[in-house]
């Protein structure tokens, strides 16, 4: 049986997130559904990142079995064309062992969160980045967010409904960027918890503004409790950008 593993890109804007929900369209559902458009087959597809809703994805990557042997181009062009007029498209199909689990496999996952910095409200970049009108000094955000890398109890920014058996985790790197009106915040682990990367967001924005420093922000962490944790950012300035194997 053919093991197939595609690397995806979605706008999650009109989505309740990756995994198949009743009565809410899914980023899971349209492929599935574009897969047995194709082929007839009803498949279960799994995810490299269940991305919440409003989330969005420059580098998804899924594993789907088929019955019948297909070729990876004719599979992407299939989807892509099952798919519309979904925001979501292929952009690699592979064929790969029968052994490898877009979720199990994956070494390392990398997010971006993007920030706009400007006064003006957004346009172009409307659902795809957190406003923020209040002026951000990316620098205290870099230097506080060094607090974070290495393996720590998560507690403090991690959700409620977080359905992991540990809040321990490690962050590989996490860098805070300031190009023109964009902050960029680029954190690599592999694996999070639910709602972390935008739970840093948010705390980290604090010490841009100047409400906190590095040494609350380690304070926040060493709680260990939700309720120490800066305002979560909105889902719409995330991106899965790309999972390593």
């Amino acid at each position: 049986m053919p093991r197939y593993r595609l690397t995806l890109e979605y706008d999650g804007t009109p989505f309740v997130g990756w995994q198949r929900q009743p009565d809410h369209l899914s980023v899971q559902q349209c492929l599935e559904q574009a897969i047995a458009g194709f082929s007839g087959e009803r498949v279960d597809s799994q995810a490299a990142g269940r991305t919440d809703a409003g989330v969005h994805a420059l580098g998804q990557v899924v594993h789907f079995d088929l019955e019948r042997h297909w070729d990876p181009f004719r599979v992407s062009q299939a989807l892509n064309f099952h798919l519309k007029p979904h925001p979501v498209v292929v952009i690699g199909c592979e064929l790969v062992d029968g052994e490898f689990q877009a979720r199990f496999s994956a070494l390392a996952r990398h997010y971006l969160y993007k920030i706009l910095n400007r006064r003006a409200r957004p346009t172009l970049q409307a659902g795809r980045a957190w406003h923020v009108p209040v002026e951000l000094d990316a620098g205290k955000m870099h230097e506080a967010a060094q607090i974070l890398v290495g393996e720590h109890d998560f507690s403090t920014f991690r959700a409620a409904e977080c359905q992991a058996r540990s809040p321990i985790r490690t962050l590989d790197r996490i860098q805070v960027d300031h190009i023109g009106e964009e902050i960029f915040i680029r954190v690599s682990a592999r694996s999070f918890l639910h709602h972390q990367v935008r739970s840093i967001t948010g705390s980290l924005k604090m010490v841009g503004e100047g409400k906190w420093d590095a040494d609350d922000l380690k304070k926040v962490l060493e709680a260990k409790d939700r309720s120490w944790c800066g305002p979560m950012a909105p889902a719409s300035g995330l991106y899965l950008v790309a999972v390593d194997y």
